[in-house]
């Protein structure tokens, strides 16, 4: 029967710190791994363990047993990702191997929650949790909480959220909105915890790595997109400041921000698509035909949305919560739907002529390669 020895490294140390790419299978490699890791950060509880797992299999070897070593590496956002690598490197090992039993080593409790997916594959014979011995001392302590400060995972995890939660306290702190501090506190916490538990790290990161990108290649939209996030919350400002917050009905103050933040949205959204479209025709060299519409859409919401929003905020703001039906006859109600749509239906009725258009050529097109594809083949 032939026995695996297997590490675990549920947040890939390995991979991270000495670009070793996992499964590490056999002994040479897998001495090969910790001398890299040896080197890179000698105090890793990883290399403990990988040392403590060729250790056995050398004793196992000297017995006469027939037996393999593997190390197997997951995810440093350890959750389902990581075991779910974990879970297709053992499969691996378990196929190229061809092992009946597992000896188990761990670094810690963390690893030893993968059990239950090497169990439903293979028998375990062992487990041995490598723990490394240390004094009790305070300055040991000191030391060992220093080194853990330093590494990766535990700043994304711990500092993270703390320094977030200090440098918005006290911005707010300077700006002299000690009142709204908690609350600012509290939301950036917040957003940071949704982040965390919806695993958006890595959308993030590729948002700024996409602005990085246009800043250094001049793209248009990353900076009508930058200009447009700006706009928002300016109009924001704007509509708080102007939100009238004198009057005993409870959805006034909403109705008077939503009716001052509504053309803000909209020039907004006409920089951002405006922006966008040009990079497109920039690098396909093509009119972006299908983005036609969106500026009159964006347009007809401003006029519709600005005549309800004033008309509904003027009909409630005698300080009674009944309906005052005649706000919804004026001239100027009547105007501004009557605009948002004519809007609506010239960007329509241009929408589908220039589609019309552009369908034509591109049959055309496909009609004229068709033909020299015909011709080509005959000659």
């Amino acid at each position: 029967m032939k026995t695996l020895v297997l590490n675990v490294d549920r947040d890939n140390d390995f991979g991270r710190k000495t670009n070793t790419k996992s499964p590490i299978i056999g002994i040479k490699d897998n001495i090969n791994a910790a001398n890299r890791l040896g080197q890179t950060d000698p105090e890793d509880s990883d290399l403990n363990a990988i040392f403590s797992a060729i250790s056995i299999y050398k004793q196992l070897k000297r017995d006469n047993k027939d037996v393999e070593i593997a190390t197997i590496c997951g995810d440093i956002n350890v959750g389902s990702k990581s075991d779910a690598m974990l879970s297709e490197q053992l499969d691996n090992v378990i196929k190229q191997t061809q092992v009946q039993d597992v000896i188990l080593i761990t670094d810690g409790a963390e690893d030893e929650f993968i059990l239950p997916m090497i169990q439903s594959r293979i028998k375990i014979n062992q487990i041995k949790r490598v723990t490394v011995k240390q004094t009790k001392d305070l300055e040991d302590t000191y030391y060992r909480i220093l080194k853990m400060l330093d590494d990766e995972k535990v700043q994304k995890q711990i500092l993270l959220p703390i320094a977030l939660v200090l440098v918005v306290w006290a911005l707010f702190i300077l700006l002299n909105m000690t009142s709204a501090a908690l609350g600012a506190t509290l939301f950036t916490l917040g957003v940071y915890l949704l982040i965390r538990i919806f695993r958006l790290e890595r959308n993030i990161v590729k948002i700024g790595k996409e602005i990085r990108s246009g800043l250094l290649t001049g793209r248009l939209s990353i900076y009508t997109y930058i200009i447009a996030i700006v706009i928002i919350v300016v109009s924001g400002f704007f509509a708080y400041n102007n939100t009238d917050f004198n009057t005993d009905v409870n959805f006034i103050p909403f109705l008077s921000f939503s009716s001052n933040m509504v053309w803000g949205i909209v020039i907004a959204g006409l920089m951002a698509i405006s922006g966008h479209a040009v990079d497109i025709y920039v690098r396909e060299k093509k009119a972006p035909w299908n983005y036609w519409i969106f500026p009159f859409s964006i347009m007809t919401f401003g006029f519709i949305s600005s005549a309800i929003f004033i008309s509904l905020y003027r009909s409630f703001r005698n300080g009674t919560s009944k309906f005052v039906i005649e706000y919804f006859l004026t001239s100027t109600f009547i105007g501004y739907i009557a605009t948002g749509i004519m809007i609506a239906v010239v960007g329509a009725i241009t929408y589908y002529y220039i589609k019309d258009i552009y369908m034509n050529e591109k049959k055309k097109t496909e009609e004229e390669v068709d033909k020299t594809l015909k011709l080509a083949e005959k000659n």
